[in-house]
């Protein structure tokens, strides 16, 4: 999941691809429709261990896209196959755009919502 979660940062579209499920992978992603994501949360997990042939992850993923932020909460499901970890699919719990300090848009001087505790401007909006 968190391998996942970096290959989008980079936008690296041939790991991502490569570590989906055969029967789900979509047939190409465009790199101009990822996010730039700047925060991740792992809420849960099931499974997922050495020994487990699947395994189910809980998380919120925040993202600035488009001038505004993003917020993704979502579960996912993994399986392994010849000892690789695969995405199957996921279940979106929410996915909200986020506007800050009572603005339309992200404020500089608030505090950025990815949580880290930083303004935006010194974290996702550098």
């Amino acid at each position: 999941m968190r391998s996942r979660y970096s290959a989008y940062v980079a936008a690296d579209i041939n790991y991502l691809l490569n570590t989906w499920h055969p029967s789900t992978t979509p047939l190409s992603i465009e790199a101009g429709t990822i996010p730039n994501w700047c925060g991740l949360k792992i809420i849960r997990t099931e499974k997922g261990l050495e020994n487990d042939d699947e395994g189910t992850v809980e998380f919120i993923a925040v993202a600035l896209f488009q001038s505004k932020i993003v917020r993704l909460h979502e579960v996912s499901h993994f399986v392994k196959e010849d000892e690789k970890w695969l995405y199957m699919s996921g279940e979106i719990m929410e996915n909200l755009q986020q506007a800050e300090c009572k603005a339309n848009k992200t404020g500089r001087n608030c505090l950025c919502p990815c949580g880290s505790g930083k303004k935006f401007k010194k974290c996702c909006g550098h």
